[in-house]
């Protein structure tokens, strides 16, 4: 049975650069073996993380003609409501059995600065707003320090990953799983088995369970909610980066059993990834021994809207 190992990551909060060296080979070992770890002392509020929480289900509980009045309406934003069964993960399955709401940094620029790309808020939900933006804020934070971790691991410049990360291209997610009340489709499941399409992904999860990773056995494993600490792991593009170096692992959200199934499941995902107009390729230090390269270089925005078009 493989560990989805616990690290604390206190000491980059702290500065000590002894015991920062020593938790990047503990990283380097998880994004590695697994392409998971459970991360605690991030640095992020509890109460943050409460309140976020709160909003977040208030926000699940109004009508879906309110909802879907800030509907999901392109991949090149990436913002706004998703209704349930509308997103396909698994492309040979049905659709995932959730709702979510997508946001972006605020006042974001497209690659040519050309146009202004808008978060999508319902109307008269200004705490919702501001609770969702400073979260989002609170986790671009966590992942720049994650990111020098990885740097540290692999032996790069500590500023290396943040240098391409400077544009906060990235997507905070709110989802809900709501309660089961009849038997879902063949192969239907709350979230289809996939992986995530950027650097680095952060969630935090309720108590209902249900996510799964999968070994590179082939085996999957339960990931539950770890009280005090987040789950992080490694997406597409830092599989690339790195030549496999750290590993893209495949996840899903199943059905819970023992009851649970009755129950609505909240989670919120951070999906971190780098400057539209970066190049992703090989890093020298990841090349094999004959200096082979795994995969050919792309650009991270057009990797990122090739996989949004393909989901939904």
């Amino acid at each position: 049975m493989v560990d989805i190992p616990v690290i604390d990551l206190g000491c980059f909060v702290s500065g000590d650069a002894y015991l920062c060296q020593n938790v990047a080979q503990e990283i380097y070992q998880a994004c590695h073996e697994i392409g998971f770890m459970y991360l605690n002392n991030s640095g992020i509020s509890p109460t943050l993380i409460e309140e976020i929480f709160i909003e977040m289900k208030q926000f699940f509980k109004l009508p879906f003609e309110v909802k879907n009045k800030v509907a999901w309406s392109d991949a090149v934003s990436n913002r706004g409501y998703v209704g349930v069964e509308r997103e396909r993960l698994d492309p040979d399955k049905p659709g995932d059995l959730k709702e979510a709401f997508n946001v972006g940094k605020e006042d974001n620029f497209t690659g040519d600065n050309s146009s202004i790309i808008l978060n999508r808020w319902p109307a008269g939900q200004d705490k919702f707003r501001e609770t969702v933006l400073e979260f989002y804020q609170a986790c671009s934070k966590v992942a720049d320090t994650i990111l020098q971790a990885f740097a540290i691991a692999l032996q790069l410049p500590e500023s290396f990953f943040t240098l391409n990360h400077t544009e906060q291209n990235h997507t905070l997610r709110l989802l809900h799983y709501p309660p089961l009340n009849q038997i879902p489709l063949p192969g239907q499941v709350r979230a289809g088995e996939h992986t995530d399409y950027g650097t680095i992904t952060l969630l935090f999860q309720d108590d209902v369970g249900g996510l799964e990773v999968c070994t590179a056995e082939g085996e999957w494993i339960a990931a539950p909610s770890i009280p005090g600490t987040i789950v992080v792991n490694t997406g597409d593009l830092m599989q690339r980066w790195t030549n496999h170096i750290f590993c893209s692992t495949k996840h899903r959200v199943m059905v819970p059993g023992d009851g649970k199934k009755e129950r609505s499941r909240y989670s919120i995902a951070f999906f971190c990834h780098p400057n539209n107009d970066t190049q992703i390729s090989c890093l020298e230090s990841c090349q094999n021994a004959d200096f082979s390269q795994l995969y050919p270089p792309i650009s991270a925005g057009d990797y990122l809207l090739s996989r949004l078009q393909a989901t939904y």
